[in-house]
């Protein structure tokens, strides 16, 4: 199978190197320079690291000449560029199917990416979403990975997960591409929150707390615009929520933890090198959680502390004065 994978950053990379083991892949990157460098190199040092590409992993700039034949497209780009993306996917006229393996919310319109999608790709071209608990450099290193993929065809969700099932990595299919959307979106904003307590100092009861009712306000959310409730105690939900939330390498658990230490949101996003989804999509949720009428005070509190200036500790006391009342979700 041709695979075209867009964007090389470090997810896209890491998705790119693991498909060149079984496929042909065309890894696409928008930088000239950025190209030429992982060319001489054979690897992304710029977002990845040293891990060496496979032969079957070429590279290029020319986004016609990366969809050009291409069986599958893999489109990882930043959340604020994929309705662009799919624009010029559309534009080429190249009908391959498309799996995305971002996560968050469109800035200003609040949208999960499948309803960008239905909006922007022609009909009856297919589209799925991966996602699931994988850090970029496991996947790589070729350790053991288990994700999920989401369609609302049964036969391409299959297809799909074939093409990317295999080595080390386990895939599983869904039809709930609300509930897979979802659940890795807003595991980001959850993340930031156990930053921020990590950051405090508040111990492993506090972040067991913040993951459980996290999980408990993902699952109300998704259950709101339509997704099904077991995709949240899946690898989608739970499983993606639990490693962003705990792992040294989650770049949205990185602000929270530097937001608790007094630094400025602006001084942590200009060093960071990375996309932290979670800084975006968090004011998204919180805004459509409000047309919803959806409960939701640790979104809430995180996106007063990155739009409004509150500071971490106001943050936590606010959720800790919250009046007694039985769990639920």
């Amino acid at each position: 199978m041709k695979i075209a994978v867009l964007g090389a950053g470090a997810w896209g990379t890491a998705l790119a190197i693991h498909l060149a083991r079984q496929h042909s892949v065309l890894l696409w990157a928008r930088n000239a320079e950025h190209v030429e460098a992982m060319r001489a190199a054979r690897s992304n040092t710029r977002y990845l690291g040293d891990y060496p590409f496979p032969e079957t992993l070429q590279l290029e700039a020319d986004l016609q000449k990366a969809l050009h034949a291409a069986d599958l497209i893999l489109s990882v780009v930043p959340t604020s560029g994929v309705r662009a993306m799919m624009r010029e996917i559309k534009a080429s006229r190249c009908r391959a199917p498309v799996v995305w393996a971002n996560k968050g919310l469109e800035g200003t319109t609040a949208k999960l990416l499948h309803e960008v999608a239905a909006e922007e790709l022609p009909f009856g071209q297919f589209w799925g979403i991966l996602s699931g608990p994988s850090f970029a450099s496991d996947l790589a290193k070729g350790l053991p990975t288990a994700m999920t993929l989401a369609s609302s065809e049964a036969g391409f969700a299959q297809e799909a997960a074939t093409a990317f099932h295999g080595g080390t990595v386990r895939v599983y299919t869904s039809h709930d591409v609300v509930g897979v959307a979802v659940g890795g979106a807003l595991k980001n904003v959850m993340a930031i929150a156990a930053g921020i307590s990590d950051g405090m100092g508040f111990g492993n009861n506090a972040r067991a707390a913040l993951i459980t009712r996290g999980l408990a306000e993902i699952t109300r959310f998704g259950l709101a615009v339509g997704g099904r409730g077991q995709t949240f105690m899946g690898l989608a939900g739970a499983g993606d929520l639990i490693l962003t939330c705990t792992g040294d390498s989650s770049r949205n658990r990185t602000v929270g933890l530097r937001l608790a230490r007094g630094e400025t949101l602006e001084q942590i996003i200009s060093s960071l090198g990375h996309v932290a989804e979670g800084v975006h999509t968090t004011r998204e949720v919180h805004n459509r959680a409000r047309q919803l009428g959806v409960e939701m005070p640790i979104t809430h509190e995180v996106n007063r502390v990155l739009s409004e200036g509150l500071s971490p500790r106001e943050a936590v006391e606010n959720l800790l004065g919250r009046e007694q009342k039985a769990e639920h979700y």
